[in-house]
Parts: structure tokens; C-alpha cells; sequence
């Protein structure tokens, strides 16, 4: 085996289909158009979400509902989260570059200390916000809440 007899495997180069070039082809006449309408014309452009003169789908169904600008959206973490991460790394402090360096916040994010779970050790936690029930248990267990 060399170079000079490497061939392709068998089906996977097929032969471009030439329509257009008469009925001996097979591709002639209507040119695998099908038969009049918009779509067998030339310069045929559909508008998106056109249906053929039907009612378009985004105009039959109501709109509803909006988009509230003023929302600010929070990376929820639980207390079970701040316990688990502060035994594996033998924390008492926690802050937002704690979270981010062990993977559980993006850069952007914004977090929320929810109050699931129990807190056993006392800790110092930085958010940008707590939960009732979050910002309770830690001060029951013996920590601090530092709002960013």
C-alpha cells in the first residue's frame, strides 16, 4: 500500500446533483422544484415565521407576561454548602472569593446564603445576601453575617 492507490471508503463521496440540464437527467424540468407556487419561483425568499398567508404562530398565540428589568438575580448557597466547605478547607471565615476559588460561584455572580442544612462550627460569612433562616442559623451556631 502506498499513496498512489489510496482510494475513498465505498459511499462516502457521493456525485453533486445537477438539475436543471434536461429530462434525461432526471433533474429536468421543474429542476426537483416541484410544481408552481412561491417556492418553485427564482428569488424566492421566505420571511421568518411566514406560513404560507396563514395567521404566523407568533401572532396567533396572546401575548402575556414581562420581563422585570429591576430583578437582581443571586447564586443561591446553601448552609449545608458553607459547612461542607469549611470542614475540607478548615475555614472559620468565608467570603465570595472563598466560593469562587472553590468553584462554586462565577466571577459576576451575586450570592444568596439560603437556610438549608445546619451549621455544627461557628463562622464569619461574607454574601451579598441571607435569608432569614440563613442569617438565624449562623448566628446561633456562634458566627457573623457581613452583608457585601
Amino acid at each position: 500500500m502506498d499513496l498512489s492507490n489510496l482510494q475513498p471508503a465505498v459511499g462516502s463521496n457521493k456525485d453533486r446533483k445537477r438539475i436543471g440540464r434536461g429530462p434525461g437527467s432526471g433533474y429536468g424540468g421543474t429542476s426537483t422544484r416541484g410544481h408552481k407556487g412561491a417556492k418553485s419561483r427564482s428569488g424566492y425568499k421566505h420571511k421568518v415565521g411566514f406560513e404560507g398567508g396563514q395567521m404566523p404562530l407568533q401572532r396567533r398565540v396572546p401575548k402575556f407576561g414581562f420581563k422585570n428589568f429591576n430583578r437582581v438575580e443571586y447564586k443561591a448557597i446553601n448552609l449545608n454548602v458553607l459547612e461542607d466547605l469549611a470542614t475540607a478547607k478548615n475555614l472559620s471565615k468565608i467570603t465570595v472569593a472563598d466560593l469562587l476559588a472553590a468553584g462554586l460561584v462565577s466571577k459576576n455572580q451575586l450570592v444568596k446564603v439560603l437556610g438549608n442544612g445546619a451549621l455544627t462550627r461557628a463562622l464569619e460569612v461574607e454574601a451579598n445576601a441571607f435569608s432569614k433562616k440563613a442569617e438565624e442559623a449562623i448566628v446561633a451556631a456562634g458566627g457573623t453575617v457581613t452583608k457585601k
